[in-house]
């Protein structure tokens, strides 16, 4: 059983208190929401808490260490007490990015890899629509702006690509999950930025 030493409650306060950012913020609530999601679908709804606080501390690093992505990620983690097994799921997910070297080896750590640019660029597509919503977004509309490399820029198709390699899984089948998931819990964020619970 994946263990991470830290309550979810714990985990929120530490990526807050060095994030103070709106938009690294929700991106956090938003992939700890699409983590926690995640584990239920795949079958490992045992270690939904271990997913969601993965998802949540990813970016723990990024506001304050942009040049130290992930490595500077273990540092702070270890030293809050963390479990070595979230250490390397969260630091894992800038393999090949930022000179880490913890490869993604777990499915957990996969889906992480897979996600997190994703959620950007959904997310970003959600706010082109009339609803600012990706409840009523179709797989279709994600696929046309997932083409148009000028949209969301910043969101790496390449990552995202290869994310699915990873998993195994044909692009469409993460796009269509990921979407999924964040349409299933856009609320949750949205009640968690709000009132600044954890998901």
């Amino acid at each position: 059983m994946l263990t991470t030493g830290k309550t979810l409650e714990q985990s929120k306060d530490l990526v807050y208190s060095l994030n103070a950012e709106p938009f690294h913020r929700r991106h956090a609530q938003t992939v700890a929401a699409v983590m926690g999601w995640y584990a239920e679908a795949l079958g490992h709804g045992e270690e939904k808490d271990f997913w969601t606080q993965v998802g949540l501390l990813h970016d723990v690093d990024f506001e304050r260490w942009p040049e130290e992505h992930c490595v500077k990620a273990k540092e702070l983690l270890a030293q809050a007490g963390y479990t070595p097994e979230l250490i390397h799921a969260v630091a894992c997910h800038g393999y090949g990015l930022t000179g880490v070297e913890d490869a993604p080896e777990l499915e957990m750590e996969k889906v992480l890899f897979a996600t997190d640019e994703l959620t950007g660029l959904i997310g970003a597509a959600a706010l082109m629509r009339p609803s600012k919503s990706t409840k009523d977004m179709e797989l279709k509309s994600l696929k046309k702006k997932y083409k148009d490399k000028k949209f969301a820029a910043g969101c790496s198709r390449e990552v995202i690509a290869q994310g699915a390699e990873r998993l195994g899984w044909e692009l469409d089948k993460l796009l269509d999950m990921t979407l999924q998931a964040m349409a299933a819990t856009e609320d949750a964020v949205e009640a968690a930025l709000a009132d600044g619970a954890g998901c």
